[in-house]
């Protein structure tokens, strides 16, 4: 990841470090490195980097990540593609 984020403070992605079981799923889906591993659990690493597609918590078999996918940039994307327009998440 080059260290590009999207708007500060504001992604709905949340990890519960106690029901991580250390697997690396996220660490492996997660197209933009928001994840590591440390002490055979993860963690967030750069939080702002994600851009709420989901992936992370659909391959999470504990549970531990949630996000509410559909809503930030990924999404807007997709909704630009799917409508023909420029892509937007409407957050500005």
């Amino acid at each position: 990841m080059n260290g590009l984020t999207y708007l500060k403070n504001v992604v709905t992605l949340q990890l519960d470090t106690h029901k991580c079981n250390g697997c690396t799923m996220c660490t492996v889906v997660c197209p933009h490195a928001v994840f590591i591993m440390k002490d055979k659990k993860a963690f967030i690493k750069h939080k702002d980097f994600c851009m709420e597609c989901g992936a992370c918590a659909m391959n999470c078999a504990t549970a531990a990540i949630t996000v509410k996918s559909g809503v930030g940039c990924a999404a807007g994307i997709i909704n630009g593609i799917l409508r023909g327009t420029e892509p937007t998440c409407d957050c500005l």
